[in-house]
């Protein structure tokens, strides 16, 4: 049975206390303190696990200043912060035993931009890409680049003093902030910028300064005072040292000081960063990428200084580790042409070299690089197999995005060790990377790991991700082991270990970078900023005389927690256990598919990472209480009584099941982290698992039942399709049935219905006996058509005009009797039922398929439901059938066809989320086939429509869904005739029609027509 659950992880009392006091103190922002949005918020893309004491999102300055000057009291000295941004830290930068400070849910403002002067004031929560959106109309970006972009704020930019590809010509973030607007540890701003000399001696002169003005003074003169231990211990490299700039806090002329320096790469140690202003880079008139192949990742790292040479803007290394992964991805499919094979070699290095700027003088460069290009492959003594140019933009950003995801990827590996964050970011003099490299390999090598390696060569990067198993006490000590060698190595080759990512726990390391003069002057500069050691305490440095910093490599790790769970259970839920925390799913971009419940809640708990988290915990704390998850999953329900009582007191009695259950309703089962996800996270395939359990003890919504036998009742209620609408299309029905079952907008069933649109029709009078008959010659000449419940009972016309559209081309159509498929009953977690009716469906479908002709569906999520869930449950037992998608087969057909000569039509393509997420080259394939057939065919990228089956149809939801319509398709569907939408999703037509007032065509439809017209 499945018991209550309690964490046990209750709030500290003075936490209690402040939370209380700090809700009647004005604060405006929102409060947190459930157990879920702490667990949300204990992992970011690092090994490590601290749960905070609550997460507090603030509206604006004001109330951080509210918040930390509250703190500042003595009856609340034991109250820290750590401010957080995208959590895409990769060595627990922003992690915190305290209370998180996350400023990306209101604090995400672009506030200002001034083309004329080249500048852009934003708020920390803004994301790196979202910025680059509002500055594109302008003709600027904000240069600093990493793979991250499209969920990193800011804020954690400037904490982190980010970069990435293209450093060496558009250098680090630090480069380009120009003024900072900070909090201090009392809750008093602090406004940073340029001060020359006779601004700070104004400073000396004030009797009572500011803290903010003491903190400009002590640190100017603290700084010069050692500058020249400064310049002879800071590497001599693109990267700095996180933690804090004593170098470049004064310019090379020593004439003007900026305390914004010391603040970027701060990590949250010294205040809190709210506001900034930007430098900002014209856009290049011009861009060209020229993809080089090695037969060696070493090859391309010896190659790299040529390159260099060449006056690149960026120059990218991957091995073939990364690039074998990237291939078995479904970002592959947009880059396989530009990364094309070289005939019986093996692609083993690839260097991604681009040019940015003027025309001319771009491809000025690119022409003298294809010169010595061809003269070395020519000479064979460089390992260089061939190479490839591009000058299309899309085609270069899609090449950048390929890249970044290979991150994510690395993670995807098969098996228990899994490559990881802990010394990913090394950085040396680049004329030393190759030979720096060789000796880091032989380092892995020595402890027979195995690791993926990629970086910016340009400015001596690597990003190497050795795989280990966390799960296991001896890997994690060999994390410790081999982070210890890492440090030592890049010392002895005048580098640094932490080169671009920021230092997070790694501030062991310290002194040995510094030396004990200048780690004592760290430890100056955060007393002085910090005195009561409250901002991300335990990281970086602590002020004098309060102790050895109480973070290290070997804090708290997630696999600490993860052991604690079962192999067996760990091996059941795959997907819950593989979430690496990259955080792709917290994508800013509308036009994404991931995620839409993120998207339209800006809830961490209402995400992939926010649920695998929760879900891992949900099975640590069953294996506590003793409980065999496996044997939970295939028990019985308690009696119905008992189920009762539990759900009657369910507001009274707390259950970790419940805030579990609270996460994955907001799942709308669209499917797109499934095959977005770096590491091909499934949360409907766990939600699915968690729904079969959790109402083992409590009652299910009738709602449930309603979805859950849609499919059986539905051949029933045609029979009287009149008389089911009647009843069912009411007004007063409509309140019932919203008010009863918490459904709405249930669409009406067809009339006439298919039955009666087909009446003696050939298509009908499905016989096997019959079709086995057909000559084996003449069975390519016939097209089974898989019926759906949506488009078969509530848009017969649909499936109609696809059985006239097989005819006009010149086969024949054979509609297959009505089979359940189970999506709708998978969905709501009735998984015992689901096997049966997949099986039932399969058997079918496998005897039909031995027919040797076509099987059809309309509908993609059904079609794709035969190929995903039926393989995960049925297994073995699924068999061969295959049922294509309808462009699938129409891709086939019309490349038979005489191509049309005459282009007669203009159509535009919304895709389905399950569908272009699944099948993400569907949008090209339709464009074939319409091209084929005298149309041209656009397609629009959109996020999720916010009906995903059943979802927008349940009244808890209308808001959210209308909300993700508006975000994006609303929009793009005005801008249009409504005659030129074609939609394939049942379900995204549905939410056109309620939301866009009119029902848009499939796909199959539009191509009807136009053969009508020939």
């Amino acid at each position: 049975m499945l018991p209550k659950l309690s964490h046990q992880q209750t709030l500290e009392p003075v936490y209690f206390d402040f939370l209380d006091a700090l809700a009647e103190s004005g604060f405006t922002g929102d409060i947190d303190k459930r157990y879920s949005a702490r667990l949300a918020q204990a992992t970011d893309n690092s090994v490590y696990q601290f749960l905070p004491q609550a997460v507090l999102y603030p509206r604006n300055q004001t109330d951080i200043r509210i918040a930390l000057k509250l703190a500042a009291s003595a009856e609340f000295e034991k109250v820290v912060f750590s401010a957080r941004g995208g959590g895409t830290g990769t060595n627990g930068q922003s992690l915190t035993h305290g209370l998180i400070l996350d400023l990306s849910r209101y604090m995400n403002r672009v506030l200002e931009v001034n083309a004329d002067e080249g500048w852009v004031r934003v708020e920390a929560g803004v994301i790196k890409d979202a910025l680059n959106d509002a500055l594109r109309p302008h003709g600027f970006f904000f240069s600093p680049d990493l793979s991250t972009s499209n969920r990193a704020t800011l804020g954690g930019m400037i904490n982190t003093d980010a970069s990435g590809a293209g450093s060496l010509v558009y250098g680090k973030t630090s480069d380009h902030v120009l003024a900072l607007s900070s909090v201090l540890y009392d809750g008093s701003v602090l406004e940073t910028g340029p001060l020359n000399h006779e601004a700070l001696q104004l400073l000396e002169q004030n009797a009572s300064p500011s803290l903010g003005q003491r903190l400009q003074r002590d640190i100017a003169n603290l700084t010069l005072q050692h500058r020249d231990e400064v310049a002879a211990r800071f590497p001599k490299l693109n990267r700095f040292l996180t933690g804090y700039d004593l170098k470049n806090v004064w310019n090379e002329s020593y004439d003007e000081f900026n305390l914004s320096r010391i603040l970027t790469g701060s990590e949250g140690t010294l205040a809190v960063i709210t506001e900034a202003r930007l430098d900002i880079t014209p856009l290049p008139t011009t861009r060209m990428m020229v993809n080089i192949k090695y037969d060696s990742f070493q090859s391309a790292l010896r190659h790299a200084p040529d390159l260099v040479k060449a006056k690149a803007t960026v120059v990218e290394t991957v091995d073939s580790k990364v690039l074998n992964l990237a291939k078995q991805d479904i970002i592959w499919h947009s880059v396989s042409s530009l990364i094309e094979e070289v005939p019986g070699k093996s692609i083993d290095g690839l260097n991604m070299v681009e040019f940015a700027g003027e025309t001319q003088e771009v491809e000025d460069k690119v022409k003298r690089l294809c010169e010595r290009l061809d003269t070395q492959i020519e000479a064979q003594t460089t390992g260089l197999l061939g190479y490839q140019i591009t000058a299309d933009k899309g085609s270069i950003n899609t090449i950048y995005a390929m890249r970044k995801k290979a991150v994510g990827l690395l993670g995807a590996t098969k098996g228990s060790r899994k490559p990881i964050a802990f010394a990913e970011d090394t950085a040396v003099p680049p004329e030393k990377l190759a030979d720096f490299i060789m000796e880091f390999r032989a380092l892995l090598d020595s402890h027979n790991l195995q690791y993926g390696m990629f970086g910016h060569v340009d400015a001596g990067v690597l990003h190497v991700r050795p795989a280990l198993d966390m799960c296991d006490p001896a890997d994690e000590r060999l994390l410790k082991t081999v982070s210890d060698q890492v440090a030592a190595l890049t010392l002895k080759y005048g580098g640094l270990m932490w080169g671009e990512h920021g230092k997070g726990v790694r501030g062991e390391y310290g002194p040995a970078v510094f030396g004990d003069t200048l780690f004592g002057v760290l430890e100056e500069v955060k007393g002085l900023f910090d005195p009561l050691n409250k901002l991300n305490p335990g990281k970086l440095v602590a002020p004098k005389e309060s102790g050895a910093l109480y973070y290290n490599v070997d804090s708290a790790k997630r696999g600490a927690f993860d052991r604690q769970i079962p192999v067996n259970t760990r091996e059941a839920f795959p997907d819950v256990m593989n979430c690496n925390g990259n955080g792709l799913c917290f994508n800013y971009s509308v036009y994404s598919p991931m995620c839409p419940s993120f998207k339209v809640t800006g809830d961490r708990v209402q995400s992939p990472k926010g649920r695998a988290g929760l879900m891992r915990e949900w099975l640590r704390l069953l294996e506590s209480e003793g409980v065999d998850v496996e044997a939970l999953a295939k028990a019985k329900p308690l009696g119905w009584l008992q189920r009762t009582q539990n759900t009657l007191k369910m507001d009274r009695e707390y259950d970790y099941s419940h805030e579990v259950m609270e996460s994955l309703k907001g799942c709308l089962a669209c499917k797109a982290c499934s095959s977005q996800c770096p590491v091909k996270v499934d949360v409907p395939k766990f939600r699915a698992q968690f729904f079969n359990i959790y109402y083992q003890r409590y009652l299910r919504p009738a709602k449930d039942y309603l979805v859950a036998g849609i499919e059986d009742s539905l051949p029933l209620m045609a029979m009287m399709p009149k008389i089911t609408n009647a009843v069912s299309q009411n007004p007063l029905s409509q309140w019932v049935i919203k008010k009863s079952l918490g459904y709405v907008d249930a669409p009406a069933l067809s009339v006439p219905t298919l039955k009666q649109k087909l009446e003696n029709h050939s298509c009908r009078g499905y016989d096997l006996a019959a079709l086995n008959q057909i000559p084996s010659g003449e069975r390519d000449k016939y097209v089974l058509v898989v019926q759906d419940p949506f488009n078969s009972f509530y848009e017969a016309e649909t499936v109609y005009h696809f059985i006239k559209l097989i005819e006009k081309l010149g086969y024949n159509p054979v509609l297959l009797p009505f089979k359940p498929n189970g999506k709708p009953i998978h969905i709501k977690g009735f998984l015992s039922k689901f096997a049966k009716t997949a099986q039932s469906s399969a058997d079918f479908l496998n005897q039909v398929f031995s027919l040797g002709m076509p099987m059809v569906g309309v509908d993609p999520a059904m079609v794709l439901c035969y190929r995903d869930e039926y393989q995960e449950v049925l297994g073995d037992h699924r068999g061969e059938f295959n049922v294509l998608l309808a462009n699938e087969w129409l891709l086939k057909v019309v490349n038979e066809r005489p191509k049309s000569k005459e282009i007669t039509r203009n159509f535009t393509w919304f895709s389905h989320c399950t569908e272009s997420t699944a099948k993400p080259n569907t949008g090209n394939e339709w464009k074939v086939i319409f091209e084929n057939l005298g149309a041209t065919l656009s397609t629009v990228n959109l996020g999720c429509c916010g009906m995903a089956g059943t979802y927008g149809h349940e009244s808890d939801n209308q808001t959210r869904s209308k909300a993700l319509f508006d975000m994006s398709w609303d929009s793009a569907i005005k801008q249009l005739p409504r005659e030129q939408i074609l939609v394939s999703g049942y379900s995204c037509r549905s939410q056109v029609k309620r939301f866009g007032g009119f029902k848009p065509q499939h796909p199959v439809q539009a191509l009807l027509a136009l053969l009508n017209d020939e």
